[in-house]
């Protein structure tokens, strides 16, 4: 069993490793973004440097945010390569201490930085994320392009039935579609008719399509100045729905996957991207392992190198193997729960039998 004193020595290690880590790469991200905004925003008047930096500095949080799992791969191997060449690990085993016991710093460390990672981080880095965005659509237009607005998909209920409506561009917040098109199901499920229309607004219980046609099966189509189609969706609603899951706060994930699904909308990207954020402490408990099932073999059977980087290549394939099973998660083929936890899990269970199998034979 690891003591008191060493406990907290490894933990400081770990903890001061790790956060050098995850500044340096932020550091790295916010020089590039600003320079790359400074590019884009060369013909922009009114987009002074300070103004660029101070954007870039908005959305480094939520790009940060995605490479801490790889912050704590690297932190953790870069702290075991540095005990051992100075002999602390090699003295920590010579008086009975295991790999299991010099592994609880790092793992409890993992599991906090995890922990506050949601319930702190992740928030802030979300509200950063919404005034960058905001900043950004009044200086480059929306999505960082001036005039170029990308297509929407919004599913609805109401009282007359079920509606997909399509727009292909969007304002800011949701309530002005243009090249607009709505396709109406009854109560029953069965198509009645789709209304075409050059632009559609958002108005309290009702979408209101302008210059529209409208055709239904069996019937000859026809055209109407202006077409109302009920809804329950309110501004807020429909501007939730341009808003990706990552860029919600992970408090607000529960309430606005409810209100998503009360009001017909698909909220099964909230519930994946919440249950994504609940397995992060695992993920990283699960890089932690990973680096340690590499980092402790070399100093026995060397090739340094060869097991750096292939502690580093499985933990991209890790990383790769969340985005594809969340990209299932999210498309429907697997449940969210599934979505969420499997990379984790199984990545804990194999780098704890990597470790079993190096330390008991």
């Amino acid at each position: 069993m690891i003591g008191w004193t060493l406990g907290r020595y490894l933990s400081a290690r770990f903890l001061l490793t790790i956060a050098a880590v995850f500044l340096m790469i932020s550091g790295m991200i916010y020089v590039v973004d600003f320079v790359e905004l400074l590019r884009r925003a060369g013909n922009i008047q009114g987009a002074s440097a300070g103004s660029i930096a101070y954007l870039s500095f908005l959305r480094v949080p939520s790009v940060a945010e995605q490479i801490m799992p790889f912050c704590v791969l690297f932190g953790t191997m870069a702290t075991f390569v540095n005990l051992t060449r100075k002999l602390e690990l090699l003295v920590a085993r010579a008086v009975g201490v295991s790999a299991w016991g010099f592994l609880f710093p790092p793992l409890a460390i993992a599991a906090a930085a995890g922990i506050g990672s949601v319930v702190l981080f992740n928030p802030v880095s979300a509200v950063m994320k919404h005034r960058a965005d905001a900043i950004e659509t009044r200086l480059f237009g929306r999505n960082g392009a001036q005039n170029n607005d990308t297509s929407l998909w919004i599913r609805q209920k109401s009282i007359d039935g079920e509606a997909f409506i399509r727009a292909g561009q969007v304002s800011a917040d949701g309530t002005n579609l243009i090249s607009a098109a709505a396709y109406v199901y009854d109560s029953a499920g069965a198509f009645e008719q789709r209304i075409g229309a050059q632009t559609g607004k958002l108005l309290p219980g009702v979408w209101q399509f302008d210059h529209a046609r409208v055709t239904a099966p069996g019937e000859e189509s026809f055209a109407a100045g202006t077409y109302l189609l009920a809804t329950s969706l309110s501004p807020e609603e429909a501007a939730r729905g341009l808003s990706a899951p990552d860029s919600v706060p992970f408090w607000d994930l529960p309430s606005l996957r409810a209100a998503a699904e009360t009001a017909g909308l698909d909220g099964t990207r909230y519930r994946l991207q919440f249950h994504l954020l609940l397995a992060r402490p695992l993920l990283f408990i699960a890089m932690v392992l990973i680096a340690a099932a590499f980092s402790l073999r070399f100093f026995r059977f060397g090739g340094i190198e060869k097991m750096v980087s292939g502690g580093v290549g499985a933990g991209f394939v890790l990383y790769v193997a969340v985005k594809f099973v969340g990209d299932l998660g999210g498309a429907g083929l697997l449940s969210p729960l599934v979505a969420a936890w499997s990379p984790a899990v199984v990545a804990s269970l194999l780098g704890a039998f990597a470790l079993l199998h190096l330390e008991d034979g």
